[in-house]
């Protein structure tokens, strides 16, 4: 069976690669735009696209011979190591993908420290007190928009303070910051993934037996660690390459010359070979990051994977105080219904950039408009799109789950696309708007929350009781219902909430590169770009719907656990389990 999985794997990351990669060969002929115009713009802004110029481009480029003749002449080079030649520069593609994925893998490595770091921090106190709480402030932090963060830290440490530099790549000083903005949205995913899961574990028998035999706090920290951490290691393998190639909007507002934006200027100017060099050193790195935290998993499970020993942690609720979602509750439902008695269209440009005031509460953005009417109006279309984005992914997740060798290897591959670069390809294909920055989001939402549902299913099937319960002749079907899927669903669905205010972020940028919502409509996610521009004169046009969704996220945890806790105490409390953790 184990074979089987590896195998139905590879295959899946092989048709995978190759079905991007063609989809990707397609974009010119997709945008329904003449791709040697683009090339000559490209080249040159000034120059007249005459016939003549516009012939002599698609006879130089071979667009004349269609894109699948494009497509298997670029194969059959790649073969014998040649990534083609750029269409707009003229130089060669590989030491471009190379140089831009030395800059984006040593980002990805602060970033990534950045992230342990914060997320050390979030878990120890669920180590020290040896029970969870709700998870508000880390899921708010895994809120905090990147792009936002990088404009804030740039204006603060770079500008007002003068610590560090503000833009390029020559030095170590030069990641700093922008290893900051993408670290601590992930440090709080990472934190509050592995906070959630801690509690149960601590509250298994052996960890009472060790502590009365005198054992070490730091020894019995580092067992709990790694009985939690095996569903976890392909998270940290995802954030890592999300790290990556999925920067674009940070390396963008500190022009550094990362993968992620060598990607975006390729399609944007149709750059196809460039374009395809950067994708494809993007899903290898993919199928990289998951075949080294698939290695790290088995190792930490030991044979127990193998021989169907695992113990698995009893439920516990986790504590959650009623008026901390209440609260959060409340303030939302009041900020959205006062904005929505006002009207968000309204343009006034003699109160342009105003301060907060009793006429207008939360302030003006660049052309007079309300922000708190903007805010209210735009809540149904940024709370409801991601929501059903994020169902759409959690149905996604569960059904893979059963299906861990075609789940890890698709997982992989979606995980490895930049979401931008998805957006152009959908926008291409479908034209900008929600509809289709909802749909490119929804094709890559789905790989965190599917590599957790397989790792936990993989888990559960290999546990002891479900071998006892097999021999005494439960059927698959009830084993599926009040076993495995119970064991799994709650887990990957607080997961899932974790990362609706990721979605909105997700569809943030898109609109910000005119992919998603068209101004001027009042989604959040507008609100946050149009207001980036003057973030240092205004601020409040831009914290306004940042908090928002940092509220939304604390909402959204807080309330999960209040849900999971009542649930959990009215059920028959699950037998101790007393074996020490796997490999300890």
């Amino acid at each position: 069976m184990r074979f089987a999985a590896k195998k139905a794997a590879g295959l899946t990351r092989c048709a995978g690669l190759v079905a991007v990669l063609a989809v990707v060969g397609l974009l010119p002929w997709l945008s329904h735009r003449d791709p040697a115009l683009t090339v000559l713009r490209a080249r040159s802004a000034e120059q007249e696209a005459t016939e003549e110029a516009l012939s002599a481009i698609r006879a130089d480029l071979g667009l004349d011979a269609g894109p699948l003749s494009l497509l298997g002449r670029w194969a059959a080079d790649l073969l014998r190591g040649d990534f083609g030649t750029s269409w707009v520069s003229g130089h060669e593609v590989l030491p471009s993908v190379l140089a831009g994925l030395q800059v984006s893998l040593g980002l990805m490595g602060a970033a990534l420290a950045v992230a342990v770091l914060l997320a050390a921090a979030l878990v120890a106190p669920v180590l020290v007190r040896g029970r969870g709480s709700a998870g508000a402030f880390a899921a708010m932090l895994a809120a905090v928009p990147e792009f936002l963060l990088a404009t804030v830290v740039l204006l603060v440490f770079g500008v007002w303070l003068g610590w560090l530099p503000t833009s390029g790549w020559q030095s170590a000083e030069y990641m700093v910051l922008p290893a900051l903005a993408l670290g601590v949205p992930a440090g709080g995913l990472l934190g509050r993934l592995v906070a959630d899961a801690l509690p149960a574990v601590l509250d298994e028998r052996w960890v009472e037996l060790w502590r009365g035999a005198g054992v070490s706090r730091a020894r019995i920290a580092g067992a709990a660690l790694r009985r939690v951490l095996p569903p976890l290691v392909p998270q940290f393998g995802m954030v890592a390459v999300g790290l990556t190639g999925g920067a674009v909007a940070v390396e963008t507002v500190f022009a550094v010359p990362g993968i992620g934006r060598t990607a975006l200027g390729a399609a944007r100017s149709q750059d196809l070979p460039l374009l395809q060099g950067a994708v494809l050193a993007l899903l290898l790195l993919g199928l990289v990051a998951g075949a080294l935290a698939a290695g790290v998993r088995r190792r930490l499970l030991g044979p127990a994977l193998r021989d169907a020993g695992l113990t698995l942690p009893p439920a516990r609720p986790v504590r959650a105080h009623p008026a901390v979602p209440v609260t959060l509750a409340a303030v939302l439902l009041l900020t959205i219904g006062w904005g929505l008695l006002r009207d968000p269209y309204a343009v006034d440009t003699t109160v342009r950039l105003a301060a907060p005031s009793w006429a207008h509460p939360l302030g003006t953005d660049g052309l007079g408009r309300d922000v708190l009417a903007r805010l209210g109006h735009g809540a149904a279309s940024t709370v409801g799109t991601a929501t059903a984005v994020g169902l759409l992914g959690l149905l996604i997740a569960l059904l893979l789950g059963f299906l861990p060798g075609i789940a890890a290897g698709a997982a992989d591959i979606a995980n490895a696309l930049p979401p931008v670069i998805v957006g152009i390809l959908v926008a291409a294909a479908v034209g900008p708007g929600t509809g289709g920055a909802a749909l490119a989001v929804a094709l890559i939402s789905w790989p965190a929350l599917s590599a957790h549902a397989a790792a936990l299913v993989q888990e559960v099937r290999a546990s002891a009781f479900l071998t006892a319960q097999r021999a005494i002749g439960a059927s698959p079907f009830w084993i599926l219902t009040r076993h495995v899927l119970p064991s799994v669903a709650g887990p990957v669905a607080r997961h899932a909430l974790l990362r609706l205010p990721g979605i909105a972020l997700a569809l943030a940028s898109l609109g910000f590169l005119g992919l998603g919502a068209q101004p001027p409509a009042p989604e959040w996610g507008l609100l946050l770009e149009e207001s980036r521009a003057y973030v240092e004169r205004a601020p409040w046009a831009a914290l306004a719907p940042a908090v928002a969704l940092a509220l939304l996220a604390g909402l959204a945890v807080s309330g999960a656990a209040l849900t999971q806790g009542r649930r959990v105490r009215r059920a028959t409390p699950a037998p101790v389990r007393k074996e020490a953790p796997v490999g300890v």
